[in-house]
């Protein structure tokens, strides 16, 4: 029986944080996150990239990185400055590329067909401040494929609860399932959901995702899939950094 972990937030940010210390960079495991989306997304025509501030911005930086090398067409909007050692370093070698890439405006996903949700991680928590609310709202009304990296920006990433939040066609989650992707509250927020294996050791196990048609003998820890969740992770565990 095909099975995934999922876990909560702080679980995920031990797990991170000890798998850094101890086996892997940040940065690679940031590319892994990008190559995994990557992998997860037929791409096409006009590609805009989201970014906020941290990590998940970084995730941002480090795709458009692999799709400029892919001769793919893509820009990046950002709506903040705030960059980690690890992003800033992306986000220097996405500018090194030729990516182009604005502060964000009303107007600024109006072309295109694919915009990737970079905004906010699975910390977030409350309700979505201007000009982070105008984004969203902007994404949600754009007519594009949307893909949200990590979880969908304006949701809590423990309970799926959101007042606003990007509506995405497919969420590419990073490392493991986080509890709030798979509630009842985030089911109107994706048609689709993918978790993509960055090689993260966890930090202690939690519940268990199965498929939705296994015989349940008892509910200590066992979640059934959702519809629109992919039980088979894609696998980045091993990519390297490039030359």
């Amino acid at each position: 029986m095909k099975t995934l972990d999922c876990i909560s937030v702080e679980n995920m940010r031990e797990s991170d944080r000890m798998t850094i210390e101890k086996y892997v960079s940040g940065r690679t495991l940031m590319y892994r996150a990008a190559m995994g989306v990557f992998r997860a997304v037929n791409w096409h025509g006009e590609i805009v990239i989201a970014v906020g501030g941290g990590n998940n911005g970084g995730d941002g930086y480090a795709l458009a990185c692999i799709l400029k090398r892919n001769s793919y067409n893509c820009r990046i909007v950002k709506l903040s400055e705030k960059l980690t050692d690890d992003s800033g370093y992306y986000a220097k070698q996405a500018e090194s590329l030729g990516v182009p890439c604005e502060i964000y405006a009303i107007g600024a996903f109006a072309d295109a067909d694919i915009i990737v949700d970079c905004l906010l991680g699975t910390g977030f928590q409350g309700t979505l401040r201007e000009p982070w609310l105008c984004a969203v709202q902007e994404i949600n009304n754009s007519g594009a494929e949307v893909v949200s990296v990590d979880i969908n920006s304006g949701m809590n990433g423990d309970t799926g609860e959101a007042e606003t939040a990007v509506q995405s066609d497919i969420t590419v989650t990073i490392g493991y399932v986080k509890r709030g992707l798979v509630s009842a509250n985030a089911a109107r927020y994706m048609k689709k959901l993918v978790v993509a294996d960055i090689g993260i050791v966890l930090a202690k196990e939690e519940d268990k995702i199965i498929s939705a048609n296994a015989d349940i003998q008892s509910d200590d820890g066992c979640i059934p899939a959702p519809d629109y969740l992919i039980m088979e992770p894609i696998d980045v565990s091993h990519e390297e950094l490039p030359s």
